[in-house]
């Protein structure tokens, strides 16, 4: 049995986070650093992902949110997109069935209708097909922007106010969650990979209260080791949502973390 094949003895099941998002970056600047093209470093990527997903549902997490395409990454190679959106499609051809038997229940996030009708027809049919699955829920951001999906949020509550079913008094946080993509499911940890310190238009709304963790470790090297590493640190974690604690209490605290926490390496 591998190392990773179950949850890890020093990481505590009650305290695992229940949705991770990852921002899977330094794909091509692996390739690179091989002298490969970077479309190498994408299929690697990909398989990391798939290992990624198995993991968290072996180890009991109950939702991953992936970042796989912003509305930005159009501005990249033509040949590199054109490869990503059939890399996309032949994933999904080929990985569907499998992800079904293991009650992966799959939904597709952001501005979909640019999306060519093949790729939007194997979307539609993963999501259809895995509706009903209750083993993990797995989110991939496509041509998704967080400004993007706010907007769309805030003019669906709009449209709500002029025709007469809310009240402007009425909208609140809550209410606002509830037209976003992710329906109020925020994540509890944020892993981006590549040495990168930044959120680049993802979740802005949904990661107001989310742990971050960063390493400088590429995608294509994000094992599960990494991952083991990446649940570490977030146990360490003081989750406090804004409350207060004894200052004297607190500082002890953050002493002791700062001595635990894992050096990041390249």
């Amino acid at each position: 049995m591998s190392l990773y094949s179950v949850l890890p003895d020093d990481l505590n099941p009650q305290c695992l986070p229940n949705h991770v998002a990852v921002i899977m970056d330094g794909n091509g600047r692996w390739a690179n650093q091989r002298g490969l093209p970077r479309v190498v470093g994408h299929r690697q990527g990909a398989k990391i992902l798939k290992d990624l997903l198995r993991c968290c549902k072996d180890w009991g997490i109950g939702a991953l949110t992936a970042y796989a395409f912003s509305t930005e990454n159009w501005r990249r190679p033509t040949s590199e997109v054109d490869f990503l959106m059939v890399l996309f499609e032949k994933m999904l051809r080929k990985e569907l069935k499998e992800m079904h038997r293991e009650g992966v229940c799959i939904r597709f996030i952001g501005e979909l209708e640019a999306l060519s009708p093949s790729l939007q027809a194997e979307i539609k049919r993963a999501m259809e097909e895995t509706a009903d699955n209750t083993g993990i829920d797995f989110n991939v951001a496509i041509n998704y922007g967080s400004r993007s999906e706010i907007v769309q949020a805030c003019q669906q509550v709009a449209q709500k106010v002029e025709r007469g079913e809310l009240s402007s008094e009425a909208i609140s946080e809550e209410i606002l969650s509830q037209h976003l993509y992710t329906a109020g499911s925020d994540p509890d940890l944020l892993i981006r990979t590549s040495g990168e310190q930044r959120l680049s238009n993802f979740l802005l709304w949904q990661l107001a209260y989310t742990e971050m963790y960063f390493t400088r470790a590429f995608w294509p090297d994000f094992d599960r080791g990494e991952f083991h590493r990446a649940l570490q640190t977030y146990q360490q974690r003081d989750r406090r949502f804004g409350n207060a604690k004894d200052g004297v209490t607190e500082a002890k605290n953050q002493v002791a973390k700062r001595v635990k926490e894992p050096v990041l390496t390249a």
